[in-house]
């Protein structure tokens, strides 16, 4: 099988995939640790630009109920910070949003009422899917990096993609023809030269995630929040080892490693790699978005936590630091901000240094 079939059954599986049989896997007593867990303050400065975004809608083009998507929400937790935020903040627009939380796994979906129910006049689905048609925002934080890829090696006779055989705990890998020829086409859309030796980390599946998103938009914004690269850097002798890598218990395998470690224990450990920020973009665009700004997370949230700056307490302070640091989830998260007929707004997260580093 491909590695793309592999990680979506390891990690995706309705009975043995390691999302599915947990409702939540991040934070200190879990493999890896993300920005909603460092508290409600992430949740809330996303709060602050949503709110914006949804006055944008209703002064701009008359939209009055405005939907806020988050998809791969696990149990909820973020949207839960962001109602809370939104409802002590921004009356007007909390009474006007209707919440849809997209999450594959059923175990988690089914905390959705439970972590909402401070907001239960606001949650209006919870689905393994997108809702067919939306007007407002949606969020999706670290979610493209979990999506199955393609890995792929270029040898001296050509591009040869990664296939996995084997039985039970005895996985190997072994090299074949490419299993599609959109990854070719993908990478020479693109202008990449792979070197011999190079390997790549294609994830189809999150370029079609996208353009599907972008296309059930009918107006609104797209934030996608994750760890990646636009393609002139992924694609290069920077990580010519490829991304794809294994976490448990917050260590990684890392991508040299991953032959040996990334195969063993299918389900029991999180599968991730870097995303092409530049593809996920084009995607997007090709159904009608544009691209409002692409920037590290620390710039983000340090403009939007500008004027809220001397009411912080002391375990927001620190909470702070930890979202902005630089070599930390300041500066490893990415965020692609996207609208689809808005215009140019001029928002108030992309009024600080719009750039990644």
């Amino acid at each position: 099988m491909t590695v793309a079939a592999f990680m979506d059954a390891a990690l995706y599986h309705p009975e043995f995939g390691y999302y599915a049989r947990a409702v939540q896997r991040s934070g200190r007593a879990g493999d890896f640790f993300t920005s909603v867990d460092v508290g409600p303050l992430f949740g809330e400065l996303l709060a602050k630009q949503i709110a914006e975004m949804a006055e944008i809608l209703n002064s701009a083009f008359s939209i009055q109920n405005f939907d806020l998507v988050e998809a791969g929400a696990g149990n909820g937790r973020l949207t839960a910070d962001i109602l809370r935020a939104l409802k002590r903040d921004a009356p007007d627009t909390y009474r006007a949003t209707r919440v849809h939380l997209v999450e594959t796994s059923q175990a988690a979906r089914a905390m959705h009422a439970g972590t909402l129910a401070d907001f239960a006049d606001r949650l209006v689905t919870s689905s393994a899917a997108l809702p067919e048609s939306f007007a407002g925002a949606l969020l999706a934080n670290e979610l493209l990096d979990a999506m199955p890829v393609h890995q792929v090696v270029m040898r001296e006779d050509g591009l040869r993609e990664i296939y996995i055989e084997g039985h039970d705990r005895q996985l190997r890998l072994r090299e074949g023809a490419l299993s599609t020829s959109r990854i070719a086409e993908h990478l020479a859309a693109l202008g990449v030269n792979l070197e011999p030796g190079w390997r790549a980390d294609i994830s189809l599946a999150a370029f079609d995630w996208m353009r599907e998103a972008a296309r059930k938009l009918k107006r609104g914004f797209i934030m996608a929040i994750d760890y990646g690269h636009e393609a002139a850097e992924l694609y290069s002798v920077t990580h010519s080892t490829g991304t794809l890598t294994s976490f448990a218990r917050h260590r990684s395998a890392g991508p040299e490693s991953a032959a040996a470690l990334w195969l063993r224990t299918p389900g029991e450990q999180d599968l991730t790699a870097h995303v092409d920020f530049t593809s996920v973009r084009r995607a997007a665009e090709a159904e009608g978005c544009a691209t409002l700004g692409f920037l590290d997370q620390m710039y983000l949230l340090l403009a939007l936590v500008t004027d809220r700056l001397p009411t912080l307490d002391a375990k927001e302070r620190l909470a702070l630091k930890t979202l902005v640091m630089p070599g930390g989830l300041g500066t490893t998260m990415k965020v692609l901000i996207l609208g689809k007929h808005v215009g140019a707004p001029q928002l108030a997260g992309l009024s600080s240094y719009a750039r990644v580093t």
